[in-house]
């Protein structure tokens, strides 16, 4: 098992690609199990299969990587699908949904 902690953390966009197919390629060419905390969602989405989704210590997504990318909360809230102007900004009220 490997245990990576942020390796996109300060790195340019070419590096944290470089990174993120480095660490994919591993997993799947070595048969390397994965476990990757990384607060760039879209990169971490790409490489992964399982995602967990942790606010405040609490669990508050779990399933695979194509439900996460589908998921209304996970877009808005740690993707950025939601497109809206600074008036027109929702105030942050997730429904609590602790698993």
């Amino acid at each position: 098992m490997l245990v990576v902690d942020e390796p996109s953390l300060g790195l340019s966009p070419k590096l944290v690609e470089e990174v993120m197919r480095t660490l994919d390629a591993l997993r799947r060419e070595k048969g390397l199990s994965l476990l990757l905390v990384e607060q760039n969602a879209r990169a971490a989405l790409s490489i992964v299969d399982r995602v967990y989704v942790l606010e405040r210590g609490r669990v508050v997504f779990e399933g695979d990587a194509k439900a996460a990318q589908e998921d209304q909360d996970v877009l808005e809230f740690y993707l950025g699908k939601e497109e809206v102007g600074f008036r027109q900004a929702k105030r942050y009220r997730r429904r609590k949904r602790w698993v």
